[in-house]
């Protein structure tokens, strides 16, 4: 059993958005009405990613479930693509929220919340500073900007199929004669890539140490693990010859943790003991509150004093009135203290071994050749018969008319995945009955697919 039947496919697929249409009447309306003054019908454009004719509006959102304006309750694997990773709505940060927004929402100044955030940072990460942002992405815009500073260097060094938010470097890709281009999709890069990026495939340490022999890399931002374009983790020793690497070639090796904080709560670098010179975060940090942040080793702090000087402290292209504002550092505080504790992280990650064993124990008793790959309360399944060790392998698996059925079929069933693969994240929230009806779901729909 090595292909899809595409008719069958097809046909299953014309089915459930049948079934979805009949049963959303009052999300298909609203949608209608946004089309009249939103592009596309959606307040940002990858919300039309959704596996349906049309996105679900929802009603209402708490811990690991949220109910749509048609009255259907899901369980929630998607989790606002990471940025619900406390749970919908957690009691502490809400009413953190709650009295700070009664005691003044931004203001330019510093509140001592931002102290508390960042001394518990440094406890987690063990870098010595701290900056806030109001996304990852700024935060991985801002590092590059700061490595480039520093180092007098021109180019970063990224993954292949990475993620690091809209940051327009980090957009490249490997092309078939290996040469950096655009990555698919890419709208109006400012530049070619190739001027600014070296792309190299994780897991390729002679191509990363020829890529760093140039002189010219100011940064290698990575991801410990890929997670965008499918879960692909290190091979054993990756990370610790990286870090040899760009030791050696005085390139500045910079973390993004973003999406593998579901490795625990310090992280993929935490759990596994790297050691970046930067390391940036996002998205989960402030329960749904947009904020970001990067830290920095003592030495690249001082590096980073000695050339951006008071006078220049407010251009430059680093910052933004709202970063660091008081109503988002009151919900980091109360995220990070309160919210993701390693307690909640003792309870998600066997959550996280639990979806993927379900996922695996159908995959085997089916025979398909899928595989499902884990990080700690993150799991994924794949559309071929052994992790990818790569990304290009990864994207050359993909299958997103498969994707959308299963997705969908899902959907139709009161679950949630990520919209963009086939991701399942768990939250302090989640319980084992939610992970075992996606098991009997996602084995329902193999059955139909594969009968």
């Amino acid at each position: 059993m090595t292909t899809v039947d595409r008719g069958r496919l097809a046909m299953l697929l014309a089915r459930e958005t049948d079934r979805f249409a009949a049963a959303h009447p009052r999300s298909e309306a609203l949608f209608e009405r946004a089309r009249g003054s939103l592009l596309a019908g959606v307040p940002m454009n990858w919300m039309v990613k959704w596996a349906g004719p049309f996105p679900m509006f929802v009603e209402e959102a708490r811990g690991a479930r949220f109910r749509d304006v048609d009255g259907h309750e899901y369980v929630d694997f998607c989790l606002g693509d990471t940025g619900a990773m406390t749970g919908h709505a957690p009691a502490a940060a809400v009413a953190a929220v709650t009295a700070q927004l009664a005691r003044g929402i931004t203001h330019m100044l510093p509140t001592e919340d931002a102290i508390w955030a960042g001394e518990e940072l440094q406890r987690r990460f063990g870098l010595r500073f701290w900056q806030f942002t109001l996304s990852a992405t700024d935060a991985n815009r801002f590092a590059v900007r700061l490595a480039r500073q520093i180092t007098g260097r021109p180019r970063i060094a990224v993954h292949n199929h990475c993620y690091h938010g809209s940051v327009d470097e980090a957009f490249a890709v490997l092309g078939p004669d290996g040469a950096v281009e655009a990555r698919r999709g890419n709208i109006g890069p400012p530049v070619n890539p190739a001027v600014t990026t070296r792309v190299v495939e994780i897991n390729d340490l002679p191509a990363l140490e020829a890529a760093l022999a140039t002189g010219d890399v100011a940064a290698v931002l990575i991801e410990p693990a890929l997670t965008n374009v499918g879960i692909v983790l290190p091979d054993p020793g990756y990370h610790e010859a990286v870090r040899r690497l760009t030791r050696k070639h005085g390139t500045i090796l910079i973390i993004d943790e973003t999406h593998t904080i579901c490795a625990g709560p310090s992280g993929y670098a935490g759990a596994h003991g790297l050691e970046p010179d930067m390391l940036v975060i996002g998205k989960s940090i402030g329960s749904g509150i947009p904020a970001g942040t990067y830290g920095f080793s003592e030495e690249i702090g001082r590096r980073i004093e000695e050339q951006v000087t008071w006078d220049d402290a407010d251009v430059g292209g680093i910052g933004g009135t709202l970063a660091g504002y008081a109503l988002s550092m009151a919900a980091v505080r109360a995220t990070l203290t309160q919210v993701l504790t390693a307690e909640a992280f003792d309870r998600m990650i066997p959550l996280g071994e639990r979806w993927s064993d379900g996922v695996a124990s159908v995959i085997r008793e089916t025979g398909i050749p899928w595989n499902v790959t884990r990080l700690g309360c993150r799991a994924e399944y794949h559309f071929r018969a052994t992790p990818a060790r790569n990304g290009a392998e990864q994207w050359e698996a993909g299958d997103s008319e498969l994707e959308r059925f299963l997705h969908l079929y899902a959907m139709n069933r009161g679950i949630l995945m990520t919209p963009f693969h086939n991701m399942a994240l768990m939250s302090p929230d989640t319980t084992e009955a939610d992970v075992d009806l996606h098991t009997r779901v996602f084995a329902e729909a193999v059955g139909e697919l594969f009968d």
